[in-house]
């Protein structure tokens, strides 16, 4: 997909979501190298749609776009720089989807799928699986953007991630 879709995409089921305070504030809140929680959402959702794409195309597979996108942009919603020392941020990795979650039903109305979604995206570091296909995109699309983004200490979708 080409940039200019993934931006209708997301301004098209996400806009609610992107332009909220809680979601600005992630532009604050470092994620992986000087990637920030905000940028690497955004990786994460685009990615989300990429993998979708090549499930629809090569095995003519649909998801709930507008599900998946909104859960995407959430999984990350702890609203913290876990870098910053503090006893609440130890072992940030097992329980910051809890916090997400809580996070993100306080904000937003969740559906079953979104909830799976940013409840279950840590696995197997969480030890429940996810239970919707599109849960499953949202850990596989998550583990590519942070080791992407640990390894090149960059992310590809910074020009989107401007956008908002």
């Amino acid at each position: 997909m080409k940039p200019s879709t993934y931006h209708r995409k997301l301004s098209q089921f996400g806009a609610d979501i992107l332009h909220s305070p809680g979601m600005q504030s992630e532009k604050h809140y470092m994620q992986h190298g000087d990637v920030s929680v905000f940028a690497h959402s955004i990786a994460v959702a685009c990615t989300c749609l990429w993998i979708a794409r090549l499930l629809q195309l090569y095995l003519n597979f649909r998801l709930n776009e507008r599900v998946l996108i909104r859960g995407a942009l959430l999984h990350d919603y702890f609203l913290y720089d876990w870098h910053v020392p503090d006893k609440s941020h130890r072992l940030h990795g097992f329980f910051h989807a809890k916090l997400a979650f809580q996070n993100a039903s306080r904000d937003f109305a969740l559906g079953e799928i979104e909830r799976d979604m940013i409840l279950r995206h840590m696995f197997p570091l969480n030890p429940c699986p996810p239970a919707y296909p599109e849960s499953i995109i949202l850990c596989i699309a998550d583990k590519l953007c942070a080791a992407e983004e640990t390894l090149s200490r960059k992310s590809r979708y910074r020009k989107i991630s401007s956008r908002y």
